[in-house]
């Protein structure tokens, strides 16, 4: 037994009066630590489920519950809490569909206290069991998951998992601005030492504008992540022939707002991507592209981008920002060899060539349409209501045209959308010798576009518009017709599409032909020569005649074309012209007639006709009493099939020449002229 030493209790008797209640408050102290700790171990947390709820449903403005336990430990270095049996209703806005925006029929979430301190919090455990989603985003730009109506910053503020758990998820939504409707699952188990371990994934399948797509997407591994290292992931869309597959990175883990993935995109047409980007892409044949997509806030750059649209390749970027609260697509893109047709895809007309297989059903049924009526202009509503939600500017280059008819050497285009007023200023065509120079106008502001078009051919050689002649052999006497040509056509027109736009429309179609040299033998035939022009042709005589000018003036009103002067005066013949064509139901409706300025003891006097559609025009004569006369008119209409082929690819224009004014004046006040004027009166143009 140990006996005290008389020293020590002197010692405590002589404790001063503050050491003495310093050592009664450090007693309460533990003593009331003690008992925060015994409360919080044995307090029933589950007392705080209404209180909670309320204040959680006065904090969102929809109603919050929590129907479970709810168990709370604080008293350690990684609390943790879990909520049973949570629900969160709808805003008010919401109408039909699910009750609540989220019920979860257990949730865990464990944080460290030292990173709520540091004001970096970090989660080491998320855990959801059971979670179903009603996610809606509305016509109005409102979203169930917000909860205010701020505009989005493009920056999300995610604390870091380290292990993300979700059990048998199942996630519904909405999204009415682009017509996505998308149920799917979402999984995700890292439980370390599970055999089932596997990362974040969402599966889903839905409609998009009606028709149905899928949806793949899935993450690298949450176990031990690195805040500071990239986080990996994939994805995939399918919408029929149409599909989009990702695989990237996220530049911090849980920061979707800093992204960057390989990205390919293919279909039957970039339009039908409309509901998925929200940028109003044009009308295209079958495309396969490939590139690189980074995201930074609020910024969108696809960048090397490669690949095919059509027959056309194409390479370049595209830059996407909505910091205004609208799209802005800025994009520079080139190709090294253009195919001519893939540009009326643009403009409506459904894929050409082989590309055609590869169509839209929207793309086939308007070619079947077009095709019955023998249609060229395209007649597929314009998307004017998509253009008035984005704004772009696109600056597009060709190094060459492929172009089975025209030789067109080089492309370019600059293109401005700002708030549904598309302008296309220039787009030029450039041939071996001479330019196509226009600009186009599309104002979608109103409740129908109104297009205006104005485009120039600027000496531009007759030889590109013969079938088979080559610029090489431009000045060689093969050439059935050689010398310049200028153009100009000036149209305004109302309508949702190509067609409709034109039959409406209202200016003026010119074209001139200051000067140049036919082959003697079709000048003679155009004064219907029969014995002169069939001797020469026949005999495969070369020699030419001298052009001296050449008009063909229309005024368009309403759609409707009327010759105001057709002429083309050679040095053995002289041609005028009536009549017009009709852009409602693209007929021609032309009569022309050639009187010979030579003594011809063959000459046989028939007008020439040129009508039928605009892609399928017919050349004839018109008919004479004599038999012979009929033999010779089928013998003309084969043989002037070289020249009738340019009449259809006139395109208006606008020239002067010395040479055509004076024809033009001698053409008022000559009386042989007068004389040699078309008696015939042209039928009435359709209407």
């Amino acid at each position: 037994m140990t006996t005290a030493h008389p020293r020590d209790f002197d010692e405590r008797r002589h404790l001063t009066a503050e050491q003495k209640a310093l050592i009664w408050m450090g007693g309460l102290v533990v003593a009331f630590i003690a008992l925060i700790a015994a409360v919080f171990l044995l307090f029933n947390w589950n007392m705080l489920r209404g209180p909670l709820s309320r204040m959680a449903s006065d904090a969102t403005g929809r109603r919050v519950s929590i129907d479970g336990d709810l168990k709370v430990h604080l008293l350690t270095w990684q609390p943790r809490i879990s909520i049973g049996g949570l629900k969160v209703g709808q805003p008010a806005w919401v109408k039909g569909g699910a009750a609540n925006m989220a019920e979860i029929d257990k949730i865990v979430v464990e944080t460290r206290w030292m990173s709520l301190i540091q004001r970096k919090p970090a989660l080491p455990l998320l855990e959801l069991d059971h979670p179903v989603l009603d996610l809606r985003h509305d016509a109005q730009g409102r979203s169930n998951w917000t909860l205010d109506s701020k505009p989005s910053t493009g920056k999300t503020k995610m604390p870091a998992i380290e292990r993300f758990i979700v059990e048998n998820g199942h996630l519904h939504y909405v999204d009415e601005p682009r017509h996505i409707t998308l149920d799917g699952t979402i999984d995700s188990n890292e439980r370390a030492g599970g055999a089932q371990a596997h990362a974040f994934s969402l599966n889903g399948h839905g409609l998009l504008n009606k028709r149905t797509f899928d949806l793949t997407a899935t993450g690298g591994p949450l176990l031990n992540v690195k805040l500071d290292q990239p986080y990996p992931f994939s994805g995939a869309v399918r919408m029929g022939a149409t599909h989009v597959e990702a695989t990237g990175h996220l530049h911090r883990p849980f920061d979707i707002s800093a992204f960057a993935t390989a990205i390919h995109v293919a279909g039957p047409d970039l339009a039908d991507l409309y509901y998925l980007t929200g940028l109003a892409l044009p009308n295209t044949p079958k495309y396969n592209l490939h590139g690189t997509l980074n995201h930074t806030g609020k910024a969108y750059d696809f960048s090397g981008i490669n690949g095919t649209v059509g027959s056309t390749d194409i390479a370049g970027t595209l830059n996407v920002t909505t910091a205004s609260g609208r799209p802005y697509l800025d994009s520079k893109l080139h190709s090294r060899s253009l195919d001519f047709k893939d540009l009326a895809t643009l403009f409506g007309a459904p894929p050409a060539g082989k590309a055609a297989k590869d169509a839209t059903p929207d793309q086939k049924k308007t070619a079947a349409v077009m095709a019955s009526e023998q249609r060229l202009l395209p007649d597929a509503p314009l998307e004017v209501d998509r253009l008035r939600k984005m704004d772009a500017h696109l600056d597009y280059s060709a190094d060459s045209v492929k172009d089975t008819f025209l030789p067109l050497r080089s492309a370019r285009l600059n293109l401005k959308l700002d708030h549904g007023l598309l302008t296309v200023d220039p787009l030029n065509f450039d041939f071996p010798q001479g330019r196509l120079a226009s600009s186009i106008s599309l104002d979608g502001r109103g409740a129908v576009p109104v297009t205006s078009v104005d485009a120039r051919l600027i000496n531009v050689q007759l030889e590109n518009f013969v079938p088979g002649a080559k610029p090489s052999a431009a000045q060689s006497a093969s050439a059935p017709i050689e010398g310049t040509m200028a153009a100009r056509i000036k149209l305004t027109g109302r309508g949702d599409s190509v067609h409709r736009a034109a039959a409406a429309s209202n200016g003026a179609v010119t074209v001139v032909i200051p000067h140049g040299r036919i082959r003697s033998a079709f000048a003679e035939l155009l004064g219907v020569n029969a014995g002169k022009g069939l001797g020469l042709l026949l005999s495969k005589n070369k020699d030419q005649s001298d052009i001296r000018c050449g008009v063909a003036a229309f005024d368009v009103v309403n759609g409707q074309l009327q010759a105001r002067n057709i002429t083309l005066d050679t040095d053995v013949v002289k041609v005028n012209g009536t009549g017009g064509a009709s852009f409602r139901d693209e007929r021609l409706n032309l009569v022309l007639k050639g009187d010979t300025k030579r003594f011809r003891i063959t000459h046989v006097f028939l007008p020439i006709t040129i009508g039928g559609h605009f892609r399928s025009p017919a050349i004839g004569v018109q008919p004479a009493p004599a038999i012979a006369q009929a033999g010779v008119a089928v013998a003309l209409s084969a043989v002037l099939s070289p020249l009738a082929a340019i009449l259809p690819f006139v395109d208006p224009g606008l020239a002067k020449s010395a040479d055509c004014s004076a024809m033009m004046q001698e053409a008022k006040t000559s009386p042989a002229a007068v004389k040699g004027a078309l008696a015939t009166t042209p039928m009435p143009i359709k209407k």
